[in-house]
């Protein structure tokens, strides 16, 4: 792994994205870190990266990340699109309000970044990205319309970008958790899960790193579902 190497991670102070950033340290990437609390920048110290506080739905703190990250380092060579979780609630009785927060937290997020990092990447001639989504992007759950409707828009979009930048030699795949212990979850979840257990964050960081390497060189426009075996499509 080459350890001039430079990547951002969005939400990376705590719960799955603080253990993607703690990863991607391990493998000898140089971090920009951005989060809505200062925990991005008390992990950016400990790794000795950039950590900036800000939000993912603002174009301006976007703006702001990757233009720091580009005067520090030089280069971005993979980005992880991780955010907090969207509204909750019933199907017909969220508002306007709600589905707009979560438009702008889990798509147009992922629009403005690709906008601004594309075509460093493309002079790179290189680049990957990894956007952590939801195994209920595949079999929706009706405690989650905003995150499942939207996060399956969101695996389009990825598809049509990877086949798009392709031939630059721009990966970009999904991550789909399952139930993971970066949220509290009732003893029955576990037991409805094939392989008995709530998942780590630590599996889906690795897993995430895997698919920003170049051992993952081949895969792009996938969607990985990580959640022990609780989903039933084939």
């Amino acid at each position: 792994m080459d350890a001039e190497k430079v990547a951002i991670v969005t939400a990376g102070g705590g719960g799955i994205g603080r253990a993607v950033s703690e990863e991607l340290y391990r493998q000898g990437y140089q971090l920009a870190l951005m989060s809505r609390s200062d925990a991005c920048e008390n992990l950016a110290q400990e790794v000795g990266g950039i950590g900036l506080r800000g939000s993912v739905t603002e174009a301006a703190d976007l703006e702001r990340l990757v233009d720091v990250t580009l005067e520090r380092y030089g280069r971005i060579d993979a980005v992880v699109n991780h955010t907090a979780p969207p509204p909750k609630g019933d199907l017909l009785s969220l508002d306007d309000e709600a589905w707009q927060s979560g438009f702008d937290m889990l798509i147009l997020n992922v629009v403005r970044m690709t906008r601004l990092i594309t075509p460093v990447m493309q002079q790179q001639k290189a680049g990957a990205w990894v956007n952590i989504s939801t195994f209920a992007a595949f079999e929706p759950e009706q405690a989650l319309p905003v995150s499942c409707t939207l996060r399956a828009g969101l695996s389009v979009y990825s598809k049509l970008y990877a086949d798009r930048y392709a031939k630059d030699n721009i990966r970009m795949n999904n991550v789909l958790p399952g139930f993971i212990d970066s949220l509290p979850h009732k003893d029955e979840v576990a037991k409805s899960i094939p392989m008995g257990r709530i998942g780590t964050v630590d599996e889906i960081a690795k897993t995430t790193a895997f698919l920003l390497s170049d051992g993952a060189g081949y895969i792009t426009g996938q969607s990985l579902v990580v959640d022990g075996g609780v989903t039933r499509h084939v």
